[in-house]
C-alpha cells in the first residue's frame, strides 16, 4: 500500500486568449501587437489584447481609438468566437489525454488531477517536464500559448497559474505557507472589495497576515469560507477534484458588446436572442427557471437592473422572452447613454416538470424534442441553421453593419463537459467515486 498522497492539482489558462487565437488564426499577425474588439462606426472598445499589445498600454474596455491612437502599427480584430470556440475544444482534446479527471472552467480554462500522475506516469521525469509537455503541445498542435499552475488545490493551482504567467509554476507540497506568504488577498478568487476590507480592518492584508490570525476569529467573521482560508493561507487546504457537477442553480450570460450600442431597439435584439440561447441550455439539462434577471451597463458605468419572480418555474421562450421586454422596458427608463454590457441571469432552478398531458408527453418533453431536432440540423448543416425571430433579426442587423455577431462565448462546466465527452462524464464520474 501506498501513503495517502497530497492533491496536486494543475490549473491551465489561455494566454491572452482571444487575440491569441487570432493569431493562430492569422500566421501574419504574429509577432505584432494585437487587440480584439472593434464597432460599426470605430466607436467599439477592446475586449482583449496580447501581450505585445498590452505593453503600449492598451486594456480591457480602452476605446480602439484611442488603442490605434497609441499603437499605430497594431492590429484591430474583429471577433470570431465560432472559432475561438473550436480552438478551446481542440485545447481541451489535448488536456483530456493528460488525465482522467478534466474539469473546464470557460473557454479557455481548466483544472485537471494530476494526484497519481508521479507514481504511474512520470517516474522517470518531473511535473515540469509533463506539464511543459503540454503546453508545448497545445502551443504547436492548436497555436495557442496557455500558461499553468500545479498546487495542492484549485486556489493554489490558479495563484501559482498568476505567478507563472506566461509559463509554469510548480508549488510543491508543505511549500505552500512560504510561496503565499506576500501574495495580497486579492488575488485568491473569491476575495471581493468587500471582503478585503473586512480583512484589511483586522490587518490582514496577504496571507502571511492571514496565517497569523486566529482561526477561530476568522470563522466568526467570515463562517466556513474564514476557516478555509485559514488552512489555506497555513498551506494545511488540501482539496481533491471531482469531475462531477454540483446541481445548478444559476445560468447567467454576462457581454461586454463589441461596440458601445446607442440603439435600444437593438440592445433589446441582442438580450432576446441571448435569452433564446439560454433557454434553450435550461431545456437541455433539464431545467426551469423560477426568477430571472437583466442588468445593463451604460458607458458612462452606471448600472441598473431588475427582476422578476414567475408564479410558475419557467422553459419557455415565449414567456421568459415576454418578461424580458418587460424588465428592459423598466430599466432603461430616463436613461440616454450608450449600451456597453448585458447580463441575463436565470435564477433558483427547478427540474423540469414531469406532468404528462392529455396527449401521453410532456411540454417539457415537446419542447426538448424540438431542441433535439435543431442541435442535429446544426450538426449536419453548421450552426445558425434553425433561427428564432430574435435571433434572425440580430443576424440581419450585424450583417447590415458588417458586424460579427456579438454573443457571449463562454460555456459553463457542465455543458463543456458534456460536449466533451457526452455519456463517457457519467461513466468517468462513477469511476472516479468508486
Amino acid at each position: 500500500m501506498y501513503p495517502r498522497q497530497p492533491s496536486r492539482i494543475l490549473h491551465v489558462d489561455g494566454d491572452t486568449f482571444f487575440a491569441s487565437c487570432e493569431v493562430a488564426l492569422d500566421a501574419s499577425l504574429s509577432g505584432k501587437p494585437v487587440w480584439v474588439g472593434g464597432g460599426r462606426r470605430g466607436d467599439g472598445i477592446v475586449i482583449a489584447a496580447n501581450r505585445k499589445a498590452k505593453r503600449f498600454g492598451i486594456h480591457t474596455g480602452m476605446a480602439c481609438f484611442k488603442a490605434k491612437h497609441v499603437c499605430p502599427h497594431g492590429v484591430l480584430a474583429r471577433p470570431q468566437y465560432d472559432e475561438y470556440r473550436r480552438l478551446s475544444r481542440e485545447m481541451f482534446q489535448i488536456m483530456e489525454q493528460y488525465t482522467p479527471t478534466l474539469v473546464p472552467m470557460s473557454i479557455d480554462e481548466g483544472f485537471l488531477d494530476l494526484t497519481t500522475m508521479g507514481r504511474h506516469v512520470w517516474r522517470d521525469t518531473t511535473a515540469a517536464d509533463y506539464v511543459n509537455g503540454l503546453r508545448s503541445r497545445i502551443q504547436n498542435e492548436v497555436g495557442l500559448p496557455v500558461s499553468a499552475g500545479l498546487g495542492r488545490s484549485t486556489w493554489m493551482a490558479k495563484l501559482a497559474t498568476s505567478a507563472a504567467k506566461p509559463g509554469f509554476v510548480e508549488v510543491p507540497p508543505d511549500c505552500e505557507k512560504e510561496f503565499l506568504a506576500d501574495r495580497h488577498v486579492s488575488e485568491l478568487a473569491g476575495v471581493g472589495k468587500r471582503r478585503e476590507r473586512s480583512l484589511a480592518v483586522l490587518g490582514a492584508r496577504t496571507f502571511g497576515d492571514v496565517a497569523e490570525l486566529s482561526s477561530t476569529i476568522l470563522k466568526q467573521k467570515f463562517g466556513i469560507w474564514g476557516q478555509q482560508l485559514w488552512l489555506f493561507a497555513n498551506g494545511q487546504w488540501n482539496e481533491p477534484l471531482l469531475l462531477e457537477v454540483k446541481d445548478r442553480t444559476t445560468i447567467s450570460s454576462s457581454t461586454t458588446l463589441p461596440y458601445d450600442e446607442p440603439d435600444y431597439e437593438a440592445a433589446l435584439v441582442f438580450a432576446l436572442s441571448e435569452s433564446t440561447r439560454m433557454v434553450g441550455q435550461l431545456r437541455r439539462e433539464g431545467l426551469q427557471a423560477r426568477e430571472m434577471s437583466l442588468t445593463i451597463r451604460f458607458t458612462d458605468f452606471i448600472e441598473t437592473g431588475a427582476r422578476h419572480r414567475f408564479n410558475h418555474p419557467q422553459f419557455r421562450n415565449s414567456t421568459i422572452n415576454t418578461v424580458l421586454e418587460g424588465l428592459f422596458d423598466e430599466v432603461m427608463v430616463g436613461y440616454a447613454q450608450p449600451v456597453r454590457q448585458i447580463r441575463i441571469c436565470f435564477w433558483n432552478l427547478k427540474p423540469l416538470d414531469t406532468q404528462p398531458t392529455l396527449w401521453g408527453t410532456t411540454e417539457a418533453e415537446r419542447w426538448g424534442a424540438l431542441d433535439e431536432a435543431t442541435q442535429k440540423l446544426e450538426a449536419q448543416w453548421g450552426n445558425g441553421v434553425v433561427l428564432t425571430g430574435a435571433q434572425y433579426a440580430l443576424r440581419r442587423r450585424n450583417s447590415a453593419h458588417a458586424n460579427p455577431k456579438p454573443k457571449c462565448p463562454f460555456v459553463p462546466a457542465r455543458e463543456m463537459a458534456r460536449k466533451l465527452w457526452g455519456e463517457k462524464l457519467e461513466r468517468l464520474s462513477c469511476h472516479h467515486r468508486g
